[in-house]
């Protein structure tokens, strides 16, 4: 089960950085996304002009960070996630498409691909639990720890 923490934090934020891979060369983007709580799951949009979107159909595979901008130390709050993404069909797009546009109206200007990425791991810092204090979600752990 997922710390209600971690929920709440992907909730109350917008911006992510998604890391990709091909041919062993990563490279970064960010992105705003919307969360799914239901599905534990993200919505983002990339076209395929883009080369984290290109990059998307060669390897699935992601990783990515939502994080608190602060100078206090004892404040930093943010979260290391990796996951699988893809597009969306039937109604979970449908879903998707609500969620992203609810939250970024803007959106329905653009002509552009709804992702989903299924979060596979979460590593969340909460320096406000006490320094450096990590909440763990992973699923294909017994404990829920690595």
């Amino acid at each position: 089960m997922i710390d209600r923490k971690i929920k709440r934090f992907f909730r109350k934020h917008h911006v992510l950085t998604i890391a990709t891979s091909v041919n062993e060369t990563p490279w970064c983007a960010s992105c705003f996304y919307v969360y799914l709580e239901e599905e534990n799951s993200l919505v983002l949009t990339s076209d395929l002009s883009t080369r984290h979107g290109r990059e998307f159909l060669s390897n699935t595979s992601i990783a990515g960070t939502v994080a608190l901008e602060t100078r206090i130390i004892g404040k930093i709050r943010g979260i290391q996630f990796s996951g699988t993404v893809f597009k969306p069909e039937g109604t979970l797009a449908s879903r998707a498409e609500r969620a992203y546009l609810k939250r970024f109206p803007v959106a329905m200007l653009m002509d552009t691909r709804l992702w989903i990425v299924k979060i596979t791991y979460i590593k969340f810092t909460d320096n406000r639990l006490g320094f450096g204090k990590k909440l763990i979600w992973d699923p294909a752990s017994v404990s829920g720890q690595p």
